[in-house]
């Protein structure tokens, strides 16, 4: 899973799956305020929505803490 190291790739899933529907919000920063605020009405699909369009940015977190971890090592 080589891609999974690919910076680059990492920051174009961020802003394209991660991000889409840009309008009238970023999609994943809507259903984050949804869950901040109790996720009352949410169904299934939308905890799924999350986990789909949090993926890239939960990639990218990991792979700038491997970096992070490796830098420190050596």
């Amino acid at each position: 899973m080589k891609f999974l190291n690919d910076w680059k790739l990492l920051i174009l899933l961020c802003l394209t799956l991660g991000l889409a529907p840009y309008v009238p919000e970023p999609h994943i920063w809507g259903k984050i305020r949804w869950l901040a605020g109790g996720a009352k009405g949410m169904q299934p699909i939308d905890y799924f929505d999350v986990v789909l369009h949090g993926t890239p940015f939960i990639l990218l977190l990991r792979f700038l803490f491997l970096k992070l971890i490796r830098k420190k090592q050596g």
